[in-house]
């Protein structure tokens, strides 16, 4: 791909032929995981086709997705398995009972919990998994020859991953850390014929994988019809119990017993006084270096083939980083260590000339960081709700960010607006409601998202919590906290078509719809026009759905 022929470049050419800036334009951030859904987490299925509709009833150019991949056991997408291979958790069940891959009544049988506000990890790993796995299997022999070819044509981080869970669930679920009576064994410490020993297992593992870029690839194309482009993410960092650690050591700050010598985090700040200890593995940038950082841009090659855009988690840590000695407790006792900056930079620009990447580039900065993400070419990141400092100086206030940033109501990090305004002290509500003239008739949520709509930046991201009115209820992570995150899932009758009108014409207003021709956007229907399963136990279960979701609210309401 080259910058010629990517419809999803970021950046446009002024109509007089001045400098390429951002296209103004917006979107929003829905991870997958909070999706509507009957079996107890958002997929690829019915709901991800309908909320495609959504935006483009509502005018928007991009749908950004939290991270894709599979999920260890805090649950969060930023500390996975792989970052490379999919999430089997989003394989949409009654697409493979509509595939003849899993009957209706298989998946009838399983409960996967009754809140529909919330995801319940712990069921999902032990009921959903045995069905994926039933779906394998039956797709091993019914399209073998896809499955096949999946697997002859799959990236080496893939088939890494497929190698690495196969291992993983023979040595019942343990760090490879540990495999090795305790100690650890790595991939080049793996002997061949132990290997060969789980060549039904790895083949299963590929055909899981198989059916999720199946779904997915289905699922983006739609979206990508519409004229929406998808907004991916990729953590800076992997986990040390993951795929890319495991294959590649040699990469990453281990000692000869494979052990962290350091690991990630950031310094200690206002809002945190030890510090973020985040423990994840940090990279030995020599070795990448002498490699023109061949892994990196194999790994990007990988987002590339799932997204159309590419956010980069804690872009400062390619300018210097904070090493955390491995075994402490806090973040407190680390030290900056410096990163390859624009050396990076350039070889990823090379390899993949055509994928438009976004820097996030918040938390502790400095005058090189700056420096970076301007070389660098990439948008930066602002926070509407970081800008209501009383003194009013801040480059996050709606006047003062520049145009080639991505304005976002806040991350998955952040409160929704509504919390966020509950919780402000008494100075930052009192100057955010004169600043924006926020009042209750239009709403609170709506003025600050008016707010970032009139900025001058390219590109504005709110949440969908915040569209949706939310407030803690709403909250996808708190940094810091261990429990009770990734957990948030919308109702199936949010995403209505008056809140799609009203979307709109703040989009329009505001100088940055994208219309893609008539969308017939409504409920009258339980799945939308493009997906509607034949199966009827699967509209059954989503009619039943939508009505316990409208008793839910009744019972909130009073």
């Amino acid at each position: 791909m080259t910058e010629k022929n990517n419809p999803w470049d970021i950046f446009e050419n002024g109509a007089d032929g001045s400098a390429s800036h951002l296209k103004r334009s917006c979107g929003i951030l829905m991870p997958v995981f909070s999706l509507p859904s009957p079996h107890g987490i958002g997929t690829f299925g019915a709901a991800a086709y309908e909320f495609a509709d959504f935006l483009a009833a509502s005018g928007q150019s991009y749908w950004q997705v939290l991270p894709l991949n599979p999920t260890g056991f805090g649950d969060s997408p930023y500390q996975c398995f792989s970052s490379a291979a999919g999430n089997p958790y989003f394989i949409d069940l009654d697409m493979l009972v509509d595939d003849g891959l899993l009957t209706a009544d298989e998946v009838q049988k399983s409960d996967f919990g009754g809140e529909l506000r919330r995801i319940d990890y712990g069921k999902l790993f032990s009921l959903r998994l045995p069905l994926l796995r039933l779906a394998a299997e039956r797709n091993i022999r019914r399209n073998a020859a896809e499955v096949e070819q999946f697997s002859r044509c799959c990236s080496t981080q893939i088939y890494d991953y497929a190698v690495f869970t196969a291992l993983k669930t023979h040595f019942g679920m343990k760090p490879w850390t540990e495999w090795n009576a305790g100690k650890a064994m790595p991939k080049q410490l793996v002997p061949a014929e132990f290997v060969e020993s789980q060549a039904d297992e790895i083949r299963l593992q590929l055909s899981i994988q198989q059916l999720f870029f199946k779904q997915w690839n289905r699922l983006k194309n739609y979206v990508n019809q519409l004229g929406i482009g998808i907004i991916g993410d990729v953590p800076i960092y992997v986990a040390l119990d993951s795929a890319d650690c495991w294959a590649n050591s040699r990469h990453f700050m281990l000692d000869e017993s494979f052990v962290p010598t350091d690991v990630a985090g950031v310094p200690p700040d206002y809002f945190s006084p030890t510090g973020q200890l985040w423990g994840n593995p940090l990279y030995n940038w020599e070795t990448h270096a002498s490699e023109n950082y061949a892994w990196w841009a194999e790994r990007l090659q990988c987002a590339q083939k799932l997204y159309d855009v590419v956010r980069i988690d804690h872009f400062r840590g390619f300018e210097s980083f904070w090493a955390v000695p491995f075994g402490e407790t806090t973040a407190e006792n680390g030290r900056w260590l410096p990163a390859p900056g624009m050396d990076f930079v350039n070889a990823v620009k090379k390899r993949l000339p055509g994928l438009s990447f976004i820097a996030e580039d918040l938390g502790f900065l400095t005058p090189e960081v700056h420096e970076l993400v301007k070389n660098s070419g990439f948008p930066g990141m602002s926070i509407l709700q970081f800008g209501f400092n009383p003194d009013a100086n801040s480059d996050y206030l709606p006047h003062r960010v520049a145009e080639n940033r991505v304005y976002y109501t806040g991350t998955h990090d952040n409160a929704p607006i509504m919390q966020w305004f509950a919780e402000a002290s008494e100075p930052e509500r009192r100057f955010a409601e004169q600043y924006l003239a926020l009042n209750t008739a239009e709403g609170i949520n709506w003025g600050m998202i008016r707010g970032g709509m009139c900025s001058p930046a390219g590109i504005f991201i709110a949440q969908m919590q915040d569209v949706l009115g939310l407030s803690a209820e709403g909250r996808v992570n708190t940094p810091g906290i261990a429990s009770g995150n990734w957990q948030w899932r919308m109702l199936p009758h949010e995403c209505s078509a008056a809140l799609a009108e009203k979307l709109r014409e703040y989009t329009r207003m505001y100088g940055r719809l994208h219309d893609c021709g008539e969308i017939n956007y409504g409920h009258n229907t339980v799945v939308p026009r493009e997906y509607c399963s034949k199966n009827a136990d699967t509209q059954k279960r989503y009619k039943l759905l939508v009505r316990a979701a409208a008793e839910y609210l009744d019972s909130v309401d009073n």
